[in-house]
């Protein structure tokens, strides 16, 4: 993992962790069927970014929701899909973090 992207992970707010996972989320839906390497550089970075998330001392006692969901990720992505549910349903919901880290910056 790279220094410099933990350094300034650590600066983001929960908020803005979460939007930042779901455009990853939202690259690998987007690729998924068309590029495998792009759809895999895309799954690989937001396992990253969870995994910086789920790492943040700063959220601890609130990261039961984050390990759900990079667990119904993991299951889209290499799993059997047992929660049944699509990359595109989890982009609709990170897109209400986007939203609310534009609306909180702008």
């Amino acid at each position: 993992m790279r220094e410099s992207l933990k350094e300034s992970w650590d600066k983001f707010s929960l908020i803005e962790q979460m939007g930042n996972i779901g455009s990853e989320i939202g690259r690998a839906a987007r690729l998924e069927g068309k590029d495998s390497n792009g759809f895999t550089s895309a799954a690989h970075r937001a396992l990253e970014l969870f995994d910086l998330t789920l790492r943040d001392r700063r959220w601890l006692g609130r990261l039961r929701e984050v390990g759900r969901t990079r667990e119904v990720f993991c299951d889209i992505i290499w799993g059997e899909n047992q929660y049944e549910t699509s990359l595109s349903d989890l982009e609709r919901y990170f897109m209400h973090f986007a939203v609310a880290t534009r609306l909180s910056v702008g």
